[in-house]
């Protein structure tokens, strides 16, 4: 099994910047894409940025030159720098990953239990 543990979330003016965490822990053999989705309610979870393994990475329209996504494989870890924040970032933001914990395994999605991120005034 693989943990997720998120943080980082909180309260910040517009303009202003966070940077989120997500450690993954357990019985891990190999990450493969690592992502951050956010979530407002009443609305769907919605794609804001993914990375391969190999660094390539995606980001929604929305927060293109704003956020950032990084990852560090030998510590499991993957990070979104949010700069330039609007109130509509308020959300509240998960990981994903996509795991192997044995070499023979499928890959399985993993997610984590949420950071919440309000930006307001």
């Amino acid at each position: 099994q693989v943990q997720l543990v998120e943080s980082g979330g909180g309260l910040v003016q517009p303009g202003g910047s966070l940077r989120l965490s997500c450690a993954a822990s357990g019985n891990i053999f190999r990450l493969y894409d690592m992502g951050w989705y956010r979530q407002v309610p009443g609305k769907q979870r919605e794609l804001v940025a993914a990375i391969t393994r190999g660094d390539m990475t995606n980001y929604a329209d929305s927060v293109k030159g704003r956020f950032t996504i990084s990852r560090d494989n030998a510590k499991n870890t993957v990070y979104l720098q949010m700069n330039s924040l609007k109130p509509e970032d308020t959300a509240v933001y998960y990981c994903k990953v996509d795991a192997r914990i044995t070499a023979w395994g499928a890959k399985y999605e993993y997610w984590g239990q949420g950071t919440q991120v309000t930006v307001s005034s």
